[in-house]
């Protein structure tokens, strides 16, 4: 391992290449990343960077984005079929349909999402401004929102907007925790609070201290040492990794994300070698799908 991480660190250096790592990648790729976070800190910080060659350890819709907002950038995703089953859940046609039976309502779309998704929405969110765009729009119309019914509903609440989700969700948050969950960790951990990506289905999202999303829970164990992780279990892995010290636990050892954790070292030496796989959007769709992105990122 030290071998492979050496040869990426030389080819890294000599390819002026920068490495990105979502917060629910394996301990060893967050730390061998020279940055990593939530969607929207990696959306800012590939833009502001501006360098010609970023890989994305991730997934496709993280790397589109990437490419969609630095086409001066050679993009790189270093598995091609690391994707996204809520991005799945929708796609163009569908939502075309979706704004037809609700005419003039805007469309904000998860960032979590295809680019010709992307590129039919008037504006893109992340988990951890949703609230912020939905009470952006000035509108008398319900907002629809996609693909996430989840994250979709807890911002409406946050935000007193009326919206309309798609009926779309993330396995890992849907189905990786449970109430019984709950009760035993809460009982077997007194005191301490629990996080909840808004994702999480909405039992869990009542129920939670905190709700954010996973930039905000790094912020938040930065400054607490007794908490209940509700997210994908790369973020708790890396943040007890990070903060040895702290009392950190995840609420399921259920919640991974199989997508998430098909990058390798070896996959991302691969990726700098061989420049594998290059991420590109036909220019119509990108143009389209950046007019969103940009608009979402003029508020953050």
């Amino acid at each position: 391992m030290n071998e492979i991480i050496n040869k990426i660190k030389k080819l890294k250096k000599e390819k002026n290449a920068l490495i990105l790592a979502h917060n629910y990648q394996a301990i060893e790729i967050q730390a061998l990343a020279d940055y990593r976070g939530d969607s929207l800190q990696l959306s800012i910080l590939s833009k502001e960077l501006n360098s010609p060659l970023i890989v994305f350890c991730g997934v496709r819709f993280m790397a589109e984005t990437a490419a969609i907002i630095n086409p001066q950038s050679q993009v790189l995703l270093p598995v091609l079929d690391a994707g996204c089953p809520m991005a799945d859940m929708i796609n163009a046609e569908q939502l075309r349909e979706f704004k037809q039976a609700h005419p003039g309502s805007p469309v904000v779309c998860y960032v979590n999402s295809t680019v010709e998704v992307k590129a039919e929405s008037d504006i893109c969110c992340t988990s951890s401004n949703a609230v912020k765009v939905l009470q952006s729009l000035d509108t008398e119309k319900p907002i629809l929102f996609v693909p996430d019914r989840n994250l979709g509903s807890w911002a409406a609440a946050q935000s007193g907007r009326k919206v309309i989700t798609w009926n779309g969700y993330c396995p890992t948050h849907q189905w990786g925790f449970g109430v019984e969950d709950m009760r035993i960790v809460r009982k077997q951990y007194p005191g301490y609070k629990l996080l909840a990506h808004p994702e999480c289905d909405p039992i869990i999202v009542n129920e939670a201290d905190e709700v954010m999303s996973t930039g905000g829970m790094m912020r938040y164990v930065a400054d607490h040492d007794e908490v209940i992780i509700a997210t994908e279990n790369g973020m708790t892995d890396y943040l007890k990794h990070i903060y040895p010290a702290k009392k950190i636990v995840s609420l399921s050892p259920k919640a991974i994300c199989q997508n998430m954790k098909k990058t390798t070292l070896r996959d991302v030496l691969k990726a700098l070698e061989e420049h594998r796989h290059v991420i590109t959007v036909k220019e119509d769709i990108a143009q389209q799908a950046r007019n969103s992105i940009e608009r979402m990122l003029a508020l953050s």
